[in-house]
Order: structure tokens, then sequence, then C-alpha cells
């Protein structure tokens, strides 16, 4: 039954991230606004709903690492096996805006989760309601100016679509997305608890792997379909999303207590440097264009942090 609860998932999520990549493009196209910015938001929202789900549920159960672990995994997973799998398959051109805003902001995002966790243990309603104010800022801001500051190419293909059917696709969308990440996670953790593995190490794994699969499905349909803008705003808003949002929002519900030091001694360490290592592989060797031989670095490094957490 686990397996079928994780097959049936895994096919939701693919179709879900299909309808909400058509429903984005519609509406960038309806709106004028480029589409790294609506990757950066309506598509990061949509495919960050997992981890939000499972983050309040795991802490108002009285399981915050794995709402924590859920948070830190799906990072590192977004960024070292989603885009490694992604750049692996096409080349991205990286938008000058990468460097200007998105990146910076993760890194602050990132920076700002150590501090609390690392000051008292706990991010209590005050950090959540700081974290998510933080958010609201940087979308503002996203949508005020970047969206003047980023040019983008629309493909021949691309077509206006009526309103009703971008609503129907972004509902549809929405749903496959959060129904596929409930029952993989469902299927994924029983089977996970059958090996007697921690909390912690099920959200760094297990979960944070499941809830990062509509980042992976999403972009590799945005590769395909040389909607390359997307995949990469999405995975860096889904990370940024991942904190200011998810743990923000969590923390605002219920505050969020460290309990097993690994996450802040070590699994954090990950996250951090693994998005710092974005900033120069974007540079070198060639400027503002992640490839292959990036990807191959990125699943690399994912694979050591994998094989040190459970061995």
């Amino acid at each position: 039954m686990d397996f079928l609860y994780i097959i049936l998932g895994l096919v939701l999520l693919i179709f879900g991230g299909n309808w909400l990549l058509k429903a984005a493009v519609g509406l960038s196209l309806k709106l004028n606004i480029p589409k790294i910015v609506i990757g950066m938001t309506v598509v990061s929202f949509a495919t960050s709903a997992p981890e939000l789900i499972v983050s309040i549920k795991s802490a108002l159960d009285g399981f915050p690492d794995l709402a924590l672990g859920n948070v830190v995994g799906s990072n590192i997973a977004n960024l070292a096996l989603v885009l490694g799998i992604t750049i692996t398959l096409s080349k991205i051109q990286v938008q000058k805006s990468f460097y200007k805003t998105d990146w910076p902001v993760m890194m602050l995002a990132s920076g700002l989760v150590y501090y609390f966790l690392h000051n008292d243990g706990v991010i209590d309603f005050t950090e959540g309601v700081i974290m998510f104010s933080f958010l609201i800022i940087f979308l503002i801001f996203l949508l005020r100016f970047q969206k003047q500051a980023v040019v983008d190419e629309l493909p021949e293909d691309d077509e206006l679509i009526p309103l009703y059917k971008i609503a129907l696709f972004f509902t549809i969308g929405g749903v496959g997305l959060w129904a596929g990440s409930e029952l993989l996670i469902i299927g994924a953790v029983d089977l996970a608890k059958g090996f007697g593995v921690s909390e912690r190490i099920i959200g760094i794994t297990v979960v944070s792997v499941g809830t990062s699969i509509p980042e992976l499905a999403a972009s590799i349909i945005a590769v395909l379909k040389k909607e390359k803008a997307i995949s990469l705003g999405n995975l860096i808003g889904s990370n940024v999303f991942n904190i200011l949002a998810v743990l923000g929002i969590t923390a605002m519900i219920t505050p969020i207590q460290l309990e097993d030091a690994e996450l802040l001694d070590y699994d954090i360490f990950w996250m951090l440097g693994i998005s710092f290592l974005i900033l120069p592989l974007v540079f070198f060797p060639k400027k503002l264009v992640l490839d292959w031989k990036d990807g191959f670095i990125l699943l690399v490094l994912y694979a050591i942090f994998i094989f040190t957490i459970i061995s």
C-alpha cells in the first residue's frame, strides 16, 4: 500500500506541475509580467505548499525536528538535486536579477533562520512575523522593480488563454501538487519508520525529497518546454518561501523548538554552503550559464550529503 501511495503521489505531482506551469505562463502573458517574476511568486507559492502543510502539521503534532528538517532538507534538495538534474538535462542562461536580488535574498533568509536557531534554539511568534514580513517586502520589491529590470523572450508557441482556464489550471495544479505530496509523504514516512529511522533523518531525507518533487516536476517540465526563466526563478523562490513563508507561518501558529542539535551543527551548514556555491558556479567557468558540469558537481555533493546523513 505504501508503494501505491508513492507511485500515485508522483503521478499527481507531475501532472500538477504541468497544469501549474500552463497557468503561470498564461498569467505572465495576460499581465505582461516576466516569467521569472511569476516563477518567484505564484509557482513558488504553489510548489512550497507541501512544505507548509507538512511543517505546520509536524509542529502542531509535536514533531518540530520534522518541520525544520523538512525545510532544511528541501532547500538542499532544491539546489543540489533538483537544479542539478535540471541543468544536467539542459543548460540555463542565468538572468542578472539572480545575483542582484534573488541570490542575496536567499542567503539573507538562510542566515536569518540560522541566527534565530543559534540564538536560543527556538523560532517563536515574533521571529515568525519578522520572517514573513521580510517575504512580503521582498515580493513587493520583486513586482515593482524587477518586473522592469528583467528582459524576457517569449517562445513562439506561447498563446493567450482565457482567464477562466488560467484559474482552472491553477486550481487543478495546486490540488494535484498538494494531494500528490500528501500521498507521497504518507507512503514514504511509513516505509522509513519501518526501518526505525530518527525524526530528523526522516525530515532531511524522505520528507524533504518528497516535498521537493513538485519543484523537480515543475522545473523539468519548464526546461522541456523551454520556459527556463520559470525553472530557475521557481527554485530560488521556493528556497526563500520555504524559510520565510513555511517557517515564518509555522512559527506564528506554534513555536518551533530545536530538539536534535545535528540540525543546527551539521545540516544547516550544508544548506548555507550549497546556497552560497550557486553564485561561483553561475560565474565560473562561463559567466551567467549553468550547464551539465555544474549539475554534476551539485549531484555529487547531494549524494555525499545523503550518504553522511544515513551512514
